[in-house]
């Protein structure tokens, strides 16, 4: 633990000089950080909601299309069941809340029943038991009729699934890096609540929530080739308009059902072909699969693409696409190619969502407040120092140095990070240097330890960081490891808490084993010291 090599030494005054560049533009005016060298990001953390106020809207989740939606889905279920098991029937369709056919054969009705518990019994809804996916519908035979319909345990189930699906996506296309102190939470049965810090227009954030980009794959009809607005779609088609922005003028009719949705797209980037901006988009294995056959079974066919009831393209195949892989062209700016990836890349809302409030917010601790924080935090740390020079001496000089780099390395990654502080993240940092001290005081400890244990003072340096290491190593470990596991599974503030708790007990674990090594090593060499200052004058050192 004495030996310092050279490697070790400048790398340490790397990781310095980098953290105190890259934690400059959060104290430097703006116009000097402007000056700072290329590579160094000049952006400062972001301050929270509590902190700095921002953006606040309420949004209403509409539920009709997606239970209308479950309901066609339902009913095409039931047509292949029926099928599938030979049973006759006629007159099946959407009736409220359910699905309900008549069976051409009355002895049948018992099997039709069964095949309708059945697919209640695989539903995707009402939870993972048996009962509950049950409970989704209530399945009635009514003379010749059965009829499939969800009841209130179904509905809530539905809209459960799509509020949480919601509020993921949401976080996805408002924080895409995840570093960022957003809030989105659940407020009764269907609004949400979203507020983002640091945003004085909630505009920005209404064009990345206001769409719902869910994208679908239709063949066009063969044989209608220019259609209007006033064209009747024959049975099993839809008339969509063309996306004027992006090129797309008048009318397309395509089959209503789509051959392909965006719940199989996996990737989604802005990218440029023939020096254009253009959108590359990747599916998953079963959506590769499903590209593959149709572009193989339809060449020489248009194969139009749907974004949110809009024709944004729609090419002729003019071979099989079978790499799991396509373009989508038009006339994109790279601003609208890239926030089209994200919405794409993020997935589809499963709901539309309609902004019922939306306000600029300020910050709720106020500037008094704010100040007053500040300056309780830095007594606190002048507080720290006398007691650590007190006790320690030139030693306590040495780990308030190392501290001090603690916060620069903490501010440089958060910087880096384009992370956002909050009320919660400031008591991760000072946790993290409540930390760092105790670091040093196990070090110190140890050496006293040694020293009256009869050691020299050099043998009393080494094994006052060698011992110490462990308990050190163990603690930070375990502190990280916290932070790591509430940035994973908490949210908002709890986020934030765990992001400066992790790389703030990190940095500390840096600053106490390599920086106050470096100045204590070193002060010894140079000083050849016979006693060591943190030992009192009942114990000496010895020689």
């Amino acid at each position: 633990m004495i030996n310092i090599t050279r490697y070790q030494l400048w790398s340490a005054l790397i990781v310095c000089v980098l953290a105190l560049l890259f934690a400059a533009p959060n104290v430097l005016p703006e116009k000097t950080a402007k000056g700072l060298p290329s590579y160094v990001p000049h952006q400062q953390f972001n301050l929270g909601l509590d902190l700095q106020g921002g953006a606040y809207l309420l949004l209403e989740t509409d539920m009709k299309p997606v239970v209308d939606d479950h309901l066609r889905e339902l009913r095409n279920q039931v047509r292949t069941k029926l099928r599938d098991d030979r049973l006759r029937y006629e007159e099946l369709r959407i009736v409220p809340r359910g699905v309900a056919f008549k069976v051409v054969d009355r002895a049948t009705l018992d099997k039709a029943q069964e095949a309708a518990t059945r697919i209640a019994r695989d539903s995707s809804i009402g939870g993972g038991t048996f009962a509950a996916r049950q409970n989704v519908y209530e399945i009635r035979a009514d003379g010749d009729t059965v009829t499939m319909r969800l009841t209130d345990a179904g509905i809530a189930a539905i809209n459960d699934r799509v509020m949480e699906q919601a509020m993921a996506t949401l976080r996805k296309r408002i924080d895409p890096e995840e570093v960022r102190e957003i809030t989105v939470q659940r407020q009764g049965a269907t609004n949400i609540i979203v507020e983002v810090p640091g945003v004085s227009d909630t505009a920005q954030i209404r064009e990345r929530i206001g769409t719902t980009a869910k994208m679908t794959f239709h063949l066009v009809h063969p044989s209608i080739l220019a259609p209007g607005a006033d064209t009747v779609a024959p049975a099993g088609y839809k008339l969509f308009k063309g996306a004027k922005k992006l090129g797309e003028e008048g009318w397309y009719l395509v089959r209503e059902e789509p051959e392909l949705d965006g719940r199989h797209l996996t990737n989604a980037q802005q990218s440029f072909q023939d020096g254009l901006p253009n959108i590359q988009f990747q599916f998953d294995t079963a959506g590769a699969r499903i590209f593959c056959k149709i572009t193989q079974e339809n060449l020489k066919k248009p194969f139009a693409i749907v974004l949110d009831n809009e024709v944004i393209s729609a090419p002729v195949i003019q071979g099989a696409i079978c790499g799991g892989s396509g373009v989508i062209t038009g006339r994109f700016t790279v601003e609208s190619a890239t926030t089209l990836a994200l919405l794409l890349r993020s997935g589809a809302l499963p709901a539309p969502l309609k902004v019922v409030e939306e306000r600029t917010i300020g910050a709720t601790l106020g500037a008094d407040a704010i100040d007053a924080g500040i300056w309780a935090s830095l007594l606190g740390v002048v507080l720290v120092a006398v007691y650590m020079i007190t006790a320690y001496g030139l030693f306590g000089v040495f780990a308030i140095v190392a501290l001090s780099f603690n916060l620069i390395i903490l501010a440089a990654v958060m910087s880096a990070l384009g992370a956002t502080l909050t009320l919660p993240g400031i008591a991760g940092i000072v946790l993290s240097l409540g930390m760092s001290v105790d670091a040093n005081v196990l070090i110190y400890e140890r050496m006293r330890e040694e020293i009256r244990a009869g050691r020299t003072t050099l043998s009393a340096i080494d094994a006052g960081f060698r011992r110490a290491f462990t308990a050190i190593a163990d603690s930070n470990i375990t502190s990280i490891m916290a932070g790591v596991l509430l940035y994973l599974l908490g949210s908002g503030p709890v986020k934030g808490f765990g992001v400066t708790l992790a790389i703030g007990v990190g940095a500390s674990f840096f600053t106490a084993i390599m920086l106050t090594r470096i100045q204590v090593v070193y002060w010894w060499r140079w000083t050849r010291p016979k006693k060591l200052p943190i030992v009192r004058a009942a114990a000496p050192a010895a020689a």
